[in-house]
């Protein structure tokens, strides 16, 4: 009879450290759902050499400058940074602000490329995560919005926090 083994909580790695990138989220793009109104979501892998992937993996990456272009039918991830892998040998070292070609099918390619075509439509980074092993990206066809529209957000932020923090007062 077989019995299940489950992960004692000493032996899960801790929020925010450099093994909890492993299991999901690497870095992401906070200001992007702020700045852009978001009408639909893709996620794409990467083309990465071994040090890249290593420093990922560990952690550190920033998105929060990246965006994707396409050109002649090829998708590319340009403004990233991944940071260079300390244990990399001297050639084994890769340029941090390359641009990344990203792996999306055919028909998503042509489908973002036609989108972007019209007035106002971009491209951009939401985060960047490790799925099965793998370095993925998930990138959003996106609208930018106007001053505002970001205070309308912002406004809507504060109201939804002070209805929330009334109903914990009555909770108690």
């Amino acid at each position: 009879m077989a019995r299940s083994r489950k992960r004692s909580k000493a032996a899960q790695p801790k929020a925010g450290s450099a093994k909890s990138a492993a299991f999901g989220n690497v870095a992401t793009n906070r200001r992007a759902r702020f700045e852009y109104e978001i009408l639909a979501e893709f996620e794409a892998g990467m083309v990465l050499t071994g040090s890249e992937i290593k420093s990922i993996r560990a952690g550190k990456a920033d998105i929060s400058s990246a965006f994707v272009r396409i050109v002649d039918g090829e998708a590319w991830l340009q403004g990233a940074y991944v940071a260079p892998y300390d244990n990399a040998g001297l050639y084994g070292q890769h340029e941090p602000a390359r641009d990344r070609k990203l792996l999306l099918n055919r028909a998503e390619i042509a489908r973002l490329e036609a989108r972007v075509a019209q007035a106002g439509l971009t491209i951009v980074v939401l985060r960047m995560y490790i799925a099965r092993g793998k370095a993925k990206l998930g990138i959003a066809l996106a609208r930018g919005r106007k001053r505002h529209d970001k205070r309308e957000a912002i406004r809507r932020r504060e109201h939804d926090r002070e209805i929330d923090r009334a109903v914990r007062r009555t909770m108690r």
